[in-house]
């Protein structure tokens, strides 16, 4: 065994000392497997920043209550009575005074200009009153002033007003026929919050035309994720034709609903993959080629079939590791904490960073390693079973 371990060792020594000989092949196979680790690591990080940033949203101490069968607050449509029958429904936390918690609340889709592309997007405005703020975790105004009721004043999360022009504070903004003023700018820790524009429901009612009709009720649990008195409430109560989940739940749900980019990713990836796979064989081939004397010596010299089929292995996957590394690093400078916003489940933007955690790396490297053993295994197959004879006299 040991003398087994020794020959494989000068084997692999042999190959990478003579690696300069085959530059150009060796980088061609090295950058191959690099955009691809570098693909499949930004495509893994974008849906790891959007699934983080609307998992970090939902509370497991709030529910929300919208129409039966709404994929999102923008299907949904609750009347005024829906609000004031569910506000009495068991379940629901109470404050000092014995007044439930809960805030019924509008959500408009206005535009906005990005400031990377200069495009208008959809973005979504909230209607919402003073409990809704304490509803919500971290909120927190860090510059100018909460809106005042009755006016048509606005305040912006920071991710709005960092990545779309025009919701400067004091700055005056039209959508439509009114106008509205930037009184504060508030951030929420990160969350898909951030991404809205909030102002006082009933002006956002008068203005939007929306009579006395609410998108979805959000209220505080009276015990921390158990809404079975609502949902039983709803049960039996035949008026009531709405769906109840903790917010939670709710936007992991939402961030589900962008599996597709893993897919998407995972399957350009092996596309690419096979490529780079091509690569690998090809550089791994000539490399055999190239040492097809020197493999013949070694084996007149009594070195075994096994250390030439494992030297010429660990070639490959050294080439892989090396590619797969660069990958990695490109993708982790060029994307990690980058701020963008794309599409969510209520056709409006939403705000969130790039993120790149030891699990993506961990997959970026299972797939270079996987490259190098598919792209390793023939050639060397073939530097094992190569005839003395035949080798010594160029026959490769």
């Amino acid at each position: 065994m040991t003398r087994q371990i020794s020959q494989i060792w000068i084997v692999v020594m042999m190959n990478i000392l003579s690696l300069p000989r085959r530059l150009w092949m060796s980088l061609a196979a090295i950058i191959a497997i690099a955009v691809v680790v570098a693909v499949l690591l930004s495509f893994l990080s974008m849906t790891n920043g959007f699934k983080d940033t609307l998992e970090g949203t939902g509370s497991e101490s709030v529910a929300i209550i919208t129409r039966s069968g709404s994929k999102s607050e923008l299907n949904s449509v609750l009347s005024g009575e829906t609000v004031n029958i569910v506000s009495t429904a068991p379940g629901i936390a109470k404050n000092a005074d014995g007044t439930p918690e809960f805030s019924p609340e509008l959500y408009v889709i206005v535009d906005g200009t990005k400031r990377s592309s200069g495009t208008d997007a959809n973005l979504p405005m909230r209607g919402i009153s003073r409990k809704g703020f304490e509803l919500r975790d971290h909120v927190e105004i860090i510059e100018g002033r909460v809106f005042e009721p009755g006016k048509n004043e606005i305040i912006v999360g920071e991710s709005v007003q960092r990545e779309f022009t025009g919701f400067e504070l004091n700055k005056k903004i039209r959508f439509g026929k009114t106008e509205w003023e930037v009184v504060g700018i508030f951030s929420t820790g990160g969350s898909a919050f951030e991404s809205e524009l909030w102002a006082d429901t009933l002006v956002l009612q008068s203005q939007f035309q929306r009579q006395n009709s609410f998108q979805t009720i959000r209220l505080r649990l009276a015990e921390l994720g158990n809404i079975s008195g609502i949902e039983e409430m709803i049960k039996n109560d035949p008026r009531l034709i709405l769906d109840v989940q903790t917010e939670a739940d709710y936007f992991r749900e939402q961030g589900d609903a962008l599996n597709y980019i893993v897919y998407f990713g995972w399957g350009l990836s092996i596309i690419m993959a096979l490529g780079a796979l091509a690569g690998a064989l090809n550089t791994m081939y000539t490399s055999v080629a190239a040492r097809t004397q020197e493999i013949a010596t070694l084996r007149a010299l009594g070195f075994s079939n096994i250390s030439a089929f494992f030297g010429t292995l660990a070639e490959s996957l050294i080439l892989s590791i090396i590619g797969g590394f660069i990958g990695a690093t490109v993708s982790f400078l060029f994307m990690d904490g980058l701020s963008t916003s794309t599409m969510g489940a209520s056709f409006t933007q939403v705000v969130f960073t790039f993120e790149l955690s030891p699990e993506l790396f961990v997959n970026g490297a299972i797939l270079a390693v996987l490259i190098g053993l598919i792209g390793g295994f023939f050639p060397a197959w073939r530097a094992a079973r190569l005839p003395v004879v035949l080798a010594f006299k160029g026959g490769a």
